[in-house]
């Protein structure tokens, strides 16, 4: 195999005056080097943008979350729970209430969700980046205070800034008695919006105040929707999961990030490998090209194959010639396209020079994340296309092989 590769090389790199299949080779390598390019690229700006959905999702989802199996709530104050949170690997430990709600503001109304929390919630230390206006405060002066989800405050105009314009907030009485007065069967409050935050249309819907204002609107003192555990970096968290289950009893689903929203995940997931096949599709085609080009080289090195023929070199070392000869085009073609596609990610990771249309985007440029894993599964790609096209055009160099013989 060495000399086929010492030919191999001969052929790529040679001195010589240009050809056309000199020409043509150099379209197969600009072919690769784009298709590789643009693979790790892209690979690279979709794992950005996951990383940065996934981060505003986190924003608002527990790592664990506990929820009864039956019925809406349930009731916290039992040993186990009281064990748990005094765990010290925990970082927060939130009790959350939720529940469906009639606001009205001023002369608009909407239906929403409520989502009362206990103070660890305000720990995490990402929520003032989901803020557009306003801050996220829910308690000030021993006054309770609503941070309101995006799609709510276009819904009713809400102006954070106005004293005089509190929400008024309905809650369904339990065991209403359906009187003539329609307002007996709520339960009413009014709060004041102190910020207005934006993340994905699931979490803009909410109104998120403290526990104690949503307990008392829905005259619920004890009991909570879930809970919310956030644990310290490095603790093992499937680990944690699997010990909550087995303790807890059937009665609670304790579900990871992951589960709780199993459509987001399946969704970045699926789009992920859609732009790798589509773009591997692309390299298919500008690798298979090499097929013509090597073809092309054997036609014009019809001499050269009888000679070698002639000194002895049997089919195997033909092959090989002619292998090598694609494979080194392939490679040369994915190592520039990756050096090419890693150059410009860090470029656009420091500068960010491709920016992102719309005054309403959360970032401003497209964010990139360069992990190590594409850049092998991108070579490794490339590498089997190009053993295969390869492998086609030197089983192609051997035919006619005694008919060259014969015309020399």
């Amino acid at each position: 195999m060495n000399t086929s590769v010492y030919i191999a090389k001969r052929y790529l790199f040679s001195g010589k005056k240009m050809h056309a299949i000199n020409i043509i080779s150099g379209i197969s390598v600009t072919g690769v080097l784009f298709g590789s390019a643009a693979l790790i690229i892209l690979l690279s700006v979709f794992n950005g943008l996951e990383e940065v959905i996934l981060s505003l999702y986190s924003n608002f989802t527990p790592e664990i979350k506990i929820e009864a199996k039956l019925g809406k709530t349930f009731n916290p104050n039992t040993p186990y729970f009281n064990n748990l949170h005094k765990d010290t690997r925990l970082f927060s430990y939130t009790e959350a209430l939720q529940e469906k709600v009639f606001i009205k503001y001023l002369d608009r109304s909407y239906i929403a969700s409520i989502k009362g929390v206990s103070d660890e919630f305000l720990r995490n230390p990402q929520l003032d980046s989901t803020i557009q206006t306003g801050s996220f405060i829910l308690k000030s002066n021993g006054r309770p205070y609503a941070v309101i989800g995006s799609i709510i405050q276009a819904g009713l105009g809400v102006n954070i800034n106005s004293e005089f314009s509190p929400l008024q907030i309905y809650s369904a009485r339990r065991g209403g008695n359906n009187s003539a007065n329609p307002l007996y069967d709520f339960n009413y409050a009014n709060i004041y919006p102190s910020g207005v935050f934006a993340i994905q249309q699931e979490f803009d819907n909410i109104v998120v105040v403290p526990i104690e204002f949503t307990r008392s609107l829905l005259n619920q003192p004890i009991e909570v929707s879930s809970i919310e555990l956030n644990y310290k970096q490095g603790t093992d968290l499937a680990a944690v999961q699997k010990d909550i289950e087995r303790n807890i009893g059937k009665q609670f689903n304790v579900r990871s990030r992951a589960q709780q929203d199993t459509e987001l995940y399946k969704t970045l997931n699926f789009e992920r490998w859609a732009i790798f096949m589509i773009l591997t599709f692309v390299v298919i085609i500008a690798a298979f090209n090499i097929i013509g080009t090597l073809t092309m080289l054997v036609i014009d090195k019809r001499k050269d194959i009888a000679i070698l023929t002639s000194l002895g070199a049997n089919k195997q070392i033909i092959k090989g010639i002619f292998f090598c000869e694609g494979m080194m085009i392939s490679l040369t073609g994915c190592i520039t396209g990756l050096i090419v596609g890693l150059v410009f990610c860090i470029l656009q990771q420091r500068y960010g020079f491709i920016k992102i249309s719309g005054s309403s985007t959360i970032i401003d440029a497209y964010p990139v994340d360069i992990k190590a894993t594409d850049v092998g599964l991108v070579f490794l790609t490339v590498a089997i296309i190009s053993a295969i096209a390869s492998g086609i055009s030197a089983r192609l160099s051997i035919k006619g092989l005694d008919d060259i013989k014969h015309d020399l």
